[in-house]
């Protein structure tokens, strides 16, 4: 199987502004790997730099071995999805998705049956004779994908490919993205901000923040198991707490935060170490009305500050003293079996299970 990226020192400078900073990254052969981060985190660039866009500053690149550092992006076996589909508008189906065999010299029946068969892959050979003007956006995106894949590239790269279509689209989008891959068997690299995206489709989710990659791993590893606080918060479905730490019984830590004490499984953390943080998922929290002066660890009063309703799930927004955000997930029968309003005093709390020690 082709398709195996491997990126080692990588640099990308914009003069003085170092984009992309000594980046180190393998993708297997034939995985769905997510480049996420914030805007200016740097995914952009390093999708652009895999595939011949962007120059490397210093690094390596390679491909099934070979290092691709020189080539130019028609040489590499790579191809690129646009953000914004790039069609063009003087162009029909058909002879949008078999452009690049037409620059390659390829006789004009074989590469129409070419693209005739990409457009069949993406449910668009009724659409042959249609000009982009013509299409939706989502027809205008399968138009899109079926021209990257009508070279047979070995790695396909995606820049936000789903962020200028609505939320139903999107959902539906991203299954198409996961099955085609999937039928392929090719390399996909898709850059998206969306964590929900990213988690649905990606093998490998790679979460990145100031040029630099803050952790790599399954996305139920990602979400279970945040590396730092900036992927905890980034991620979402956390809340983050810090604190110095306190006396604890062995194999387990104690940390003093705002409004109580943390407790939670092994020792990283203990007197004379200095501050720590955890992350505990908001799903993994429970609330009830009242107030209390009994504070056992995992237990922190607070205030009602906002509640939102998503359907299946409701989020509450508590105020609790000093701790910043923190929020609890759960279920709409869950809550509306004794749900609580703005302004109302509870008492959330937590198994020692659902703590979590962040990095720095």
């Amino acid at each position: 199987m082709k398709g195996r990226i491997e990126l080692a020192g990588v640099v990308k400078s914009y003069g003085a502004v170092t984009a992309v900073d000594h980046v180190d990254l393998a993708v297997p052969a034939g995985s769905y790997c997510c480049l996420l981060g914030p805007s200016g985190c740097g995914k952009t660039s390093t999708l652009r730099m895999i595939a011949g866009h962007e120059e490397i500053s210093a690094g390596r690149i390679s491909i099934d071995g070979a290092d691709v550092g020189g080539l130019t992006p028609a040489e590499r076996p790579t191809a690129m999805m646009f953000q914004n589909y790039a069609l063009f508008p003087h162009l029909n189906c058909r002879d949008n998705v078999a452009f690049s065999l037409r620059m390659r010299g390829v006789p004009k029946p074989e590469r129409h049956d070419a693209a005739l068969g990409k457009l069949r892959l993406v449910h668009m050979e009724g659409y042959v004779q249609r000009m982009p003007s013509q299409l939706s956006g989502g027809q205008q995106q399968r138009v899109a994908l079926a021209r990257a894949l009508v070279t047979n590239p070995a790695v396909l790269l995606l820049d936000e490919p789903l962020s200028a279509l609505d939320p139903f689209l999107r959902v539906r989008m991203r299954g198409e993205l996961r099955r085609l891959q999937r039928d392929l068997g090719i390399t996909f690299v898709h850059v998206t901000h969306s964590q929900q995206e990213a988690m649905a489709v990606a093998d490998t989710v790679v979460v990145m923040d100031h040029g630099r990659i803050e952790q790599v791993g399954p996305p139920r590893t990602i979400y279970n198991a945040p590396a730092t606080r900036f992927v905890a918060r980034f991620i979402g479905g956390h809340n983050v707490l810090e604190g110095e730490p306190a006396p604890a019984p062995a194999g387990g830590f104690r940390l003093n935060v705002a409004g109580g004490v943390v407790a939670g499984a092994g020792d990283a953390a203990g007197p004379g170490r200095g501050a720590a943080s955890v992350a505990v998922r908001s799903d993994l929290v429970r609330i009830r009305r009242g107030r209390t002066d009994d504070r056992p660890d995992n237990t922190i009063p607070g205030s009602v500050r906002a509640v939102e309703y998503h359907g299946s799930l409701v989020r509450i927004e508590l105020e609790v003293g000093g701790a910043g955000e923190f929020s609890v997930t759960m279920g709409d029968k869950e809550f509306y079996s004794a749900p609580v309003e703005v302004g109302s005093d509870v008492v959330a709390s937590w198994s020692a299970d659902a703590v979590h020690l962040l990095g720095d």
